[in-house]
């Protein structure tokens, strides 16, 4: 399988480095070209606004919505996880999403750089120890449609925000397993996402 990494901004290089402790060797995505080569796609933690306006700038903005659309096999984080929701609360300027979960996501929703955290999280369909959640600036699940599977929460306040969440052959987090060495997210993409 060709596994994608968009790498138009943000941590892709973080990915591709954990895509290969899975083995597989992931291929950067930044022409057209090559995001009609990839099988799959992994959209990167980064700044949402940007990679949006730079996927238009470099004619891939239309062609990742369709493949996305079409069914090809998808992961977001953080960054990733605002791209591939339906819509977005308060959307900056032109701010657009390629779609994917019918989802609507709050940006920087759990505070600013200086409030970003780390804590072990229960994820749906991977056993063993917690998954490290690292959030910064991270989004949470506004709210979401029947078809959306929720994998993991976070409470705040008392109330249980989704902070990953699957849709078909798309999937979703609000933090950066990339970041951790924990590659179980990107094994349960590959041998679960992919594999539907």
């Amino acid at each position: 399988m060709n596994v994608g990494v968009l790498a138009l901004q943000g941590d892709f290089r973080e990915h591709l480095f954990a895509l290969a402790e899975c083995g597989v060797t992931g291929k950067l995505v930044k022409t057209p070209e090559d995001i009609s080569s990839v099988d799959a796609l992994v959209i990167p933690g980064g700044e949402s606004t940007t990679i949006s306006k730079l996927a238009k700038a470099f004619g891939l903005f239309d062609l990742i919505s369709k493949r996305i659309s079409d069914g090809m096999p998808t992961y977001g984080s953080c960054a990733g996880m605002i791209l591939v929701a339906k819509s977005i609360v308060d959307p900056a300027s032109d701010q657009d999403t390629f779609g994917g979960i019918d989802m609507e996501v709050r940006r920087n929703a759990f505070g600013r750089q200086t409030e970003s955290f780390e804590v072990d999280l229960e994820f749906e369909s991977i056993t063993g120890a917690p998954i490290r959640g690292v959030f910064i600036r991270a989004p949470w699940v506004e709210s979401h449609g029947s078809a959306v599977e929720i994998l993991s929460t976070v409470e705040i306040s008392g109330v249980a925000h989704p902070v990953a969440v699957r849709q078909g052959r798309v999937l979703a987090t609000a933090f950066h397993p990339e970041l951790t060495g924990d590659n179980r997210v990107h094994r349960y993409f590959l041998e679960d996402v992919c594999k539907k």
